[in-house]
């Protein structure tokens, strides 16, 4: 069952699940490893043809690739019935990791890149993907570009993703932030403490990424099928003991899920969802079948006392 929920205070009604076009963007030095465009297309368009109405990307992802697939997948939809997100502030480099800026000059020139390989008039949500600690701009400096882009109609709602409450204060204290874009999982819970409280008592919307931990809490995680150049490769939480711990902990999760006809993976981002601050999840689909799983996450809850034992199991 399809569900949704106002993105902030101002923002549009949107699908509590959402489709991330992080892996789809292809081979990069944080990417999932090769994709074959032509599955990513599928998957877009059976997500939107499930009834997910937005769509989560990034100029960063495969250096621009990723806002070319989902342009190629929204060939003949009518544009206005699909929300884009996307973000900028992240720069490639020939031959390092890409570099922080959020300078005015940088996010305007980024903008008008991402609506050129969109091949749209405007963005519906335009985002900040890390803070800028590099060029020492003030972030009031970079927010008030943002706000005048939406002034200028460029883009329909303005957001920040990786920001912490300090941050978003200054953030807010120049122009309404729409929304905040944090990593959150049941392995992931940082933002629970001051973070998710403040964007619920200020009226920003809460889109949160990885809820199922890049795929360690999706029930079905295989660590020999992770590609070389998949970016996980040289991350801990997927190697050695706290991989182990992190399985164990999965398995711990199936009984509750399995109550429900639901997948681990369900139950990590209903388990999300059941944040009173949080609007949505974005959730990454490479495939259609991925897609047709990724719905299902939606349309059920759940209950006070299963809440408890994932708790329970989560200390264990």
């Amino acid at each position: 069952m399809i569900e949704k929920r106002k993105l902030g205070r101002n923002g549009s009604e949107i699908t509590t699940v959402g489709l991330g076009a992080w892996a789809i963007g292809g081979p990069w030095v944080y990417g999932w490893g090769v994709q074959d465009d032509s599955e990513s297309i599928q998957a877009i368009r059976k997500s939107l043809e499930l009834g997910v109405n937005w769509i989560d990307t990034a100029a960063i992802y495969g250096y621009g690739h990723s806002e070319e697939v989902v342009c190629k997948a929204l060939e003949g939809m009518r544009r206005e019935e699909i929300i884009i997100a996307t973000k900028c502030g992240l720069i490639p480099q020939e031959n390092t990791p890409p570099v922080n800026d959020l300078t005015p000059a940088s996010i305007r020139r980024e903008v008008e890149a991402s609506l050129r390989r969109l091949d749209t008039d405007y963005i519906d949500l335009y985002q900040f993907h890390w803070p800028d600690n590099r060029t020492q701009t003030p972030v009031e400096e970079s927010w008030a570009t943002m706000a005048d882009l939406q002034k200028e109609g460029k883009v329909r709602w303005i957001g920040v993703s990786n920001f912490d409450v300090p941050l978003l204060q200054r953030c807010e204290a120049v122009c309404h932030v729409d929304s905040l874009q944090p990593p959150y999982s049941l392995l992931r819970r940082e933002v629970e403490k001051e973070t998710l409280p403040w964007c619920l008592d200020h009226g920003v919307g809460v889109i949160v990424y990885s809820p199922m931990q890049a795929g360690l809490l999706s029930g079905s995680f295989d660590p020999s099928r992770v590609a070389e150049d998949d970016w996980r490769k040289r991350n801990p939480m997927f190697s050695g003991e706290r991989l182990q711990k992190n399985l164990e902990f999965v398995d711990r999760l199936r009984p509750i899920a399995e109550k429900h006809g639901k997948t681990v993976g369900h139950l990590a981002i209903a388990w999300t969802l059941s944040n009173p601050a949080v609007t949505a999840a974005i959730v990454g689909a490479r495939r259609a079948s991925q897609a047709e799983e990724n719905v299902q996450a939606m349309g059920w809850k759940l209950t006070k006392e299963e809440l408890q034992a994932i708790e329970n199991a989560y200390c264990d």
